[in-house]
């Protein structure tokens, strides 16, 4: 087969391949080891009877080339643009600090002069991202139940999960006033490696100040809100 084929997915996230950037195939079924792939067009007025069938290593044992349609290469180039965006950003376990804007740049220099405009994919990546997320805590009792309470020099009541080093501060934001006033009353000597808040500079500024090394991580529900304006 000398024409060029890319996999890409579906806005469902199911197998989809391009052919020569033009035209689209989706998984039809699988079965004895091949998958086959009908023509997007297959269901329209033009009933385009193109196939492809791959075996399990992605080969094509046999391409079918009926196509009773133009091929759209925009449309195309739609769809492996953002299988390419969702592919990066699958690779980050908790994508907080992704830029899609980025990503989206060093893809269209790769697609070249057919490729869909940023703000026409936009807010179908942003969607994505937001399923990556860890869903939102609604209830102080769906933090998860290895954890234990102490309370600090001002008697505010924090927790500290036992499993993963997490502290959350059910009071007001405990910074203490001094560098060496992070030893609480329960002789546990606490030097955060990270902070997770909201947007306000006080807190990151007065945490930055306590605690030098720290890195700041910004609050999942304040940033999945950002990402719908």
């Amino acid at each position: 087969m000398d024409d060029q084929l890319e996999i890409s997915e579906t806005n469902k996230e199911k197998n989809q391949i391009i052919v020569n950037r033009k035209y689209k195939f989706n998984l039809w079924y699988i079965t004895n080891n091949t998958k086959i792939f009908k023509c997007t067009k297959y269901k329209t007025v033009k009933k385009c009877k193109s196939y492809i069938i791959l075996n399990d290593n992605n080969k094509v044992i046999k391409y079918e080339n009926k196509h009773t349609h133009p091929g759209k290469e925009y449309d195309a180039s739609v769809s492996i643009v953002k299988h390419k965006m969702k592919n990066e950003i699958r690779k980050t376990s908790i994508p907080f600090d992704i830029n899609p804007k980025h990503i989206y740049n060093e893809i269209s220099e790769e697609i070249g002069l057919i490729c869909p405009e940023y703000n026409s994919i936009k807010s179908q990546i942003s969607r994505y991202i937001k399923k990556q997320l860890p869903p939102d805590i609604s209830k102080f009792n769906e933090i998860p139940d290895k954890s234990e309470y102490y309370i600090n020099e001002r008697d505010e009541n924090f927790m500290i999960y036992i499993n993963s080093n997490i502290i959350i501060f059910q009071s007001s934001f405990p910074i203490p006033n001094r560098i060496n006033a992070n030893k609480y009353n329960n002789h546990i000597i606490v030097t955060p490696k990270v902070l997770r808040c909201d947007f306000e500079k006080s807190i990151s500024n007065a945490s930055i100040k306590i605690f030098h090394n720290i890195t700041i991580k910004y609050c999942v529900w304040h940033y999945k809100r950002s990402l719908e304006v």
